[in-house]
């Protein structure tokens, strides 16, 4: 007897309900809107890659550009999308370190390393972090990230008021925004390495010694 799943059919015998016809399934509500903001900075993870275009997107996921503005008004607004991402994800734990007991210089290190650690896992969002997947973009995406990297640099200013405090600085907050700053500027000097390396030049690289000098 022949297996049923592996013969032909004849014309008078009924569907085989054991072998459908393959057909696409259709994405859940928010499953596609997810699926396209993870292979948009799977793209942006390609080193050297051009800007990314719609057209090429849709290509990438396989359906047509009307498919891609069915679920985004425009590109900007996929862009904010993980502008969302790298905001929740980092300042959700920015915010539980600086919260909690211990030596500003301690926690300061920790936010340093922890915002490294994130970019060097997330080579496609480093690109919007430093504004280099931004550069023909709306403007408004780049000014979300500036606010993004004055508000890592106020959470160290907070962190380390105490540090310098303690160390008797005759003005410690002017002392604190400047260790701050200082802090700051070298993390997004490291990640714009990284990204201008086609992500070779690691950001973590002899990341202890270096943030220990600075504090």
């Amino acid at each position: 007897m022949q297996n049923e799943e592996t013969s032909a059919p004849s014309r008078d015998s009924a569907p085989l309900s054991e072998a459908p016809p393959s057909v696409r399934k259709r994405p859940k509500p928010g499953e596609r809107r997810v699926q396209i903001l993870q292979t948009l900075a799977a793209m942006l993870e390609r080193p050297g890659a051009e800007r990314v275009t719609t057209a090429a997107l849709a290509a990438q996921l396989d359906v047509s550009e009307a498919a891609l503005y069915r679920h985004f008004a425009s590109k900007a607004q996929m862009f904010e999308g993980l502008i969302d991402f790298i905001e929740q994800s980092v300042f959700t734990l920015v915010n539980q370190i600086a919260e909690r007991d211990g030596a500003g210089r301690e926690r300061a290190a920790r936010i340093v390393t922890m915002v490294v650690q994130f970019a060097e896992k997330n080579p496609g969002m480093t690109r919007v972090m430093v504004g280099d997947a931004l550069v023909y973009e709306n403007e408004r995406l780049q000014s979300r990230m500036n606010q993004f990297f004055d508000k890592i640099e106020a959470t160290l200013r907070q962190v380390l008021r105490d540090v310098t405090v303690a160390d008797g600085s005759a003005t410690p907050t002017v002392d604190a925004q400047v260790r701050a700053g200082a802090l700051t500027a070298f993390v997004v000097g490291r990640l714009q390495r990284f990204v201008r390396s086609g992500f070779r030049r690691l950001p973590s690289e002899h990341l202890d010694a270096a943030v220990q000098l600075m504090l």
